[in-house]
């Protein structure tokens, strides 16, 4: 390594790391540092450019802490945690689509009974949200536990707001025999991800916004299935097309505006009027 040139740096480093204990490791990092190396020439980086990335990583650090992951948000403002996902769910072609968890999953929530309503002292408007639980072969997944969250109509998760309760907007169900959910909300909102940070630095310097379409989040487990994460999102929220983390997909939009039938009616009739309706059935993949 005496002899380092611009044309024989890129090899030269692969090679210093192809003693990686861990087989796969080494490939990633082969992989990875071809790509930097070729991005670097691509782009014609000069040492300011260089700088100024390296001063957008330190501030992600320095606003990184135990409840705050800048750089998971720099992954997801970039796409990345979104092709992640996207890579991750390929092969369930029977299953329905997944899509990101987001930083405000807290473990453990109550357990609510099937069918409950979560608006609490929530103001805004009320939203049913039902459907089923299959696995791949469209076999009901009795049991099945569904995990729910989302903001209030301040736009804030539990999580960020002291002045809400400590699990507002949050519960754990479980489907019936037949693999059906149902539970009541009041509607979330369109929200900002945090921007005075570097992933505000990036947005701007990119020209987008901050913003996320209204959405709730869903997290399914059942015996002998794969972890189903997913949001069922506002398909009107003006923000539907221009998601600042990729996170929408076409099967996960659904109007929150749909007002129920007399069968919804009936069904729900414990639940306070008025209440507009969202149905989404979710299929499991196989472990």
């Amino acid at each position: 390594m005496r002899d380092i040139t611009f044309d024989n740096i890129t090899e030269t480093v692969i090679q210093a790391y192809s003693g990686a204990q861990d087989a796969r490791s080494g490939e990633i990092l082969a992989l990875l540092i071809q790509r930097l190396h070729d991005f670097v020439r691509e782009a014609n980086l000069t040492p300011l450019e260089w700088e100024a990335a390296m001063g957008i990583l330190a501030r992600a650090a320095a606003s990184t802490d135990g409840e705050r992951n800048e750089f998971i948000l720099l992954s997801d403002l970039l796409g990345v945690s979104a092709l992640v996902d996207l890579l991750d769910g390929q092969q369930d072609q029977k299953a329905s689509i997944t899509t990101l968890m987001g930083p405000f999953y807290v473990p453990e929530t109550p357990v609510l009974e099937n069918g409950s309503d979560l608006t609490g002292d929530n103001d805004g408007e009320r939203i049913v949200v039902y459907g089923q639980i299959r696995d791949s072969a469209d076999k009901p997944l009795s049991g099945a536990q569904i995990e729910v969250w989302q903001n209030a109509p301040s736009g804030l998760y539990a999580v960020q707001d002291p002045s809400q309760p400590e699990h507002n907007l949050r519960g754990t169900l479980h489907a019936d025999e037949n693999g059906n959910y149902a539970f009541a909300t009041a509607k979330p909102m369109s929200y900002k991800v945090p921007e005075d940070g570097a992933g505000g630095e990036l947005v701007r310097a990119g020209g987008r916004h901050c913003w996320r379409p209204a959405h709730i989040h869903i997290m399914v487990t059942a015996e002998g299935c794969k972890r189903h994460i997913s949001q069922i999102f506002d398909l009107n929220d003006p923000y539907i097309d221009e998601d600042a983390v990729f996170g929408v997909r076409g099967p996960l939009a659904v109007p929150y505006d749909q007002q129920p039938g007399e069968e919804e009616l009936a069904r729900f009739a414990n639940i306070q009027r008025p209440f507009n309706i969202a149905s989404v059935d979710f299929v499991l993949a196989p472990a």
